[in-house]
């Protein structure tokens, strides 16, 4: 059996105007296609969507507040983007919507990278990044001009090819640990009754990129095993059984084999009667709490953080000015 060993970070940005009941603007970050964050208009503050990214604050304790500033900043630069668009298209009300999604992919077994920038208008693509060469490509004919202009930007191309090659990457690896690190892993045998099978159970890791399986004499089983699926938990954890019908010979030539993605180590569980955990005996479980380490989200933004303060207000004039200068071009990508 063979895990699979790709991880993702996605950002998506949603600009739209004249939506019933939805707000102007929403962003969302993804790790693994699991929602890590959130931010729209309404609330204008970027909230955790998973318990363990809450502790981002025990290292750096005003971040939610400075994520917050870069999409404040981000809003207003969409509203100008938007409008640039509809004068564009020549289009004046309705429903409009501009979608940005950019990020990256990282495989731990190889070690390859690789990155993604799309730009959506009204649910057709408008203007996509080939990050093979690093060179904007058009979808449509009013994306040309800024296809053009955002081409000549040699500065800007190179700064894009090291964010997708090495800065995303290493927020994602980041993530990925932080997430990992951050959970409680259990693995346990359960057995319902002395004639039940018994159930190999890990929950609380992340992330779901995991296998469980029997073994006997070191040798995978197929047979009179029922392998489950990955399962979520509240906490933003997963869980994952595997069912083994009782072995009528030597319980000890039994093992239960637990693989997560980016942990060189198997959690092996040996066949032990006194290990089961079960309504009619004696209970046991066995339990790894890894170190927690330091893990910040990143978003990648042109406006840089500066070490003087800057309010949320003065970075948005900025934001605004330097977009409408560069037609339809983002302040934050």
């Amino acid at each position: 059996m063979k895990l699979i060993s790709m991880h993702s970070l996605k950002m998506f940005y949603t600009a739209s105007s004249e939506v019933t009941n939805f707000p102007e603007f929403v962003i969302v970050g993804m790790v693994d296609d699991f929602q890590i964050d959130y931010y729209d208009s309404n609330t204008k503050r970027v909230e955790p969507r998973q318990d363990w990214m809450n502790k981002v604050t025990d290292d750096d304790a005003d971040f939610w507040e400075w994520l917050t500033e870069r999409a404040v900043v981000a809003q207003h630069v969409f509203k100008v983007n938007l409008d640039n668009l509809k004068r564009r298209f020549n289009q004046t009300g309705g429903v409009h919507i501009v979608q940005v999604m950019y990020g990256c992919e990282w495989d731990d077994e190889t070690g390859d990278v690789n990155g993604y920038d799309q730009y959506g208008y009204d649910g057709e693509d408008f203007i996509v990044l080939d990050t093979k060469t690093m060179t904007w490509v058009a979808a449509q004919q009013q994306a040309v001009f800024i296809k053009q202009e955002w081409n000549k930007d040699k500065a800007e191309l190179e700064d894009l090819k090291n964010y997708y090659t090495k800065e995303c990457p290493d927020w994602l690896k980041k993530y990925v640990n932080y997430g990992r690190s951050s959970l409680m892993r259990t693995m346990s045998l359960l057995q319902k009754t002395p004639s039940s099978r018994v159930t190999c159970h890990a929950t609380g890791f992340y992330p779901n990129r995991a296998m469980m399986f029997w073994r006997k004499d070191g040798e995978e089983l197929h047979e009179d095993v029922d392998n489950g699926e990955i399962l979520p938990n509240h906490d933003g954890s997963f869980q994952i059984s595997a069912d083994l019908q009782l072995p009528s010979d030597d319980w000890g030539k039994y093992d239960c084999v637990f693989q997560l993605s980016g942990v060189k180590e198997d959690i092996v569980t040996k066949l032990d009667k006194r290990e089961i955990k079960t309504n009619y005996g004696k209970t046991s479980m066995r339990t790894s709490r890894p170190g927690v380490e330091r893990s910040k989200i990143f978003l990648r933004v042109l406006v840089k953080r500066s070490t003087e303060k800057q309010t949320a207000e003065s970075l948005a004039h900025s934001a605004v000015a330097q977009a409408s200068a560069q037609p339809e071009r983002c302040v934050i990508i």
